[in-house]
């Protein structure tokens, strides 16, 4: 393999070069391809015969040719400097919402929480909550009502305004 490196590389490399246009980082892919898929056909070449080169050129032109295609294919990938310029969301203030809404919850009495995840969060409405609680509809309302009011409460001594 360091024969076939050295005896067939740079030619190969210049050779793959003027196929890419110039772009050197391609062409070392190319070449590096080129001379792996040597390795792996290394029972059927003959290193020492004048077939050599030509097996590998056409190789590499065949993977110049995939390559082509494989990028007419699917999208051009993105580097990333578009993308310094997309406004991003800040997840950090949401994160803080609900840290301070969870630790506000956590103040409430287990009914008042319980009604409240029920409704708001499971999206149930007062009859449905009535049979998950085992309660009159009645007294999910009283709770929701009482509930929200000791939320809010809990929110304004954290320094949430309504």
């Amino acid at each position: 393999m360091r024969a076939l490196y050295r005896d067939h590389a740079g030619p190969l490399m210049a050779y793959v070069l003027r196929l890419v246009a110039g772009d050197r980082y391609l062409a070392e892919d190319v070449v590096q391809e080129t001379l792996l898929r040597a390795w792996r056909n290394a029972s059927q070449l003959d290193p020492t015969g004048r077939g050599l080169r030509p097996w590998l050129v056409t190789v590499a032109r065949r993977v110049v040719i995939d390559a082509h295609r494989g990028r007419l294919a699917r999208p051009a990938e993105d580097r990333g400097a578009d993308l310094e310029q997309v406004p991003a969301t800040d997840e950090l203030d949401r994160a803080l919402r609900l840290m301070t809404i969870s630790d506000a919850l956590a103040d409430l009495t287990p009914a008042h929480r319980q009604v409240l995840v029920e409704t708001y969060f499971k999206g149930r409405d007062t009859n449905e909550t009535a049979r998950v609680l085992g309660v009159p509809p009645g007294t999910v309302r009283s709770r929701i009502y009482y509930a929200l009011r000791s939320l809010r409460i809990a929110l304004e001594e954290r320094g949430v305004t309504s």
